[in-house]
């Protein structure tokens, strides 16, 4: 019986490493994964455009922010201005715009 085990692991080894052997291989086989691990990997050395703002340009803001976290005095935030409907965005159309059903 033990000699009977041994042939046929020995046997379906061998059947599916030719099997293996025949398979193709893409070479964009886990492109995706290099892909997603390069766009997640941080630039040591990024470069800015010189008109643009750099990062660590409002520390002072940051700090003051910080200590109004803190204290629990945080500023109201600014809506930048849509209009004082208190709708969050959309428009006049007139098609759900409302918050009541049916509207």
């Amino acid at each position: 019986m033990a000699m009977r085990t041994k042939v046929l692991l020995l046997s379906t080894g061998a059947v599916l490493f030719a099997a293996a052997g025949c398979t193709p291989v893409d070479p964009g086989f886990g492109e995706a994964v290099r892909y997603d691990m390069a766009v997640q990997t941080v630039d040591p050395d990024p470069q800015y455009p010189a008109d643009a703002l750099q990062p660590g340009y409002h520390g002072e803001k940051a700090q003051k922010a910080t200590e109004r976290y803190r204290k629990g005095t945080v500023k109201a935030v600014n809506s930048g201005g849509n209009g004082g409907n208190g709708s969050n965005g959309g428009g006049a159309s007139g098609v759900g715009g409302g918050n009541t059903p049916g509207s």
